[in-house]
């Protein structure tokens, strides 16, 4: 991992912060329209704002962003800003016309599978030494497994899975 200067780092720690509040507000969407489905989506929505609120923490408390866990946040600030960029045309364009309940949650599958998505969950699986690395964790420990709890929502209740993700879950 290469060492970023202060700057980089919050600005990548800005648009990890940006990403979680766009696939909260993503999941809102579902909650809504999804009425059979909102308890679920609901637990969704917490948990992504959580993800921003550990990120933000950083930022906020000087001593806590010197001793930011950088592999905490994916390093391509590009990425990061193109998945922002995707996730808030879909919330306009599902703000105006939602999509249906079994491509929502295939959806929700594909962004829980997507790069940045697993390097979260990647660190807070690691066996860290710091403390701070530590607190993230265990402040997280509840939001484990978005893809498999997901997946296993889909299953118990007959929504169909998509060939694509189907195959992204045979590795699990």
């Amino acid at each position: 991992m290469s060492q970023n200067t202060p700057s980089q780092l919050k600005e990548l720690i800005e648009a990890s912060i940006q990403l979680e509040l766009n696939v909260s507000e993503l999941y809102t969407i579902f909650y809504k329209v999804f009425s059979q489905d909102s308890e679920f989506w609901w637990r969704l929505v917490l948990e992504e704002k959580n993800h921003a609120a550990l990120f933000k923490s950083g930022i906020e408390s000087g001593e806590v962003f010197s001793k930011f866990p950088e592999n905490l946040v994916i390093q391509e600030l590009d990425i990061l800003n193109s998945e922002n960029a995707n996730l808030r045309k879909l919330i306009d364009d599902y703000n105006l016309m939602p999509p249906t309940r079994d491509y929502a949650f295939n959806l929700a599958l594909e962004i829980e599978n997507s790069a940045v998505e697993i390097h979260f969950q990647q660190f807070m699986e690691e066996e860290n030494n710091s403390v701070i690395d530590k607190i993230f964790q265990e402040l997280n420990k509840a939001d484990k497994d978005h893809v498999q709890r997901i997946f296993n929502y889909m299953q118990e209740n007959g929504i169909p899975v998509t060939e694509e993700n189907m195959m992204l879950m045979s590795a699990y």
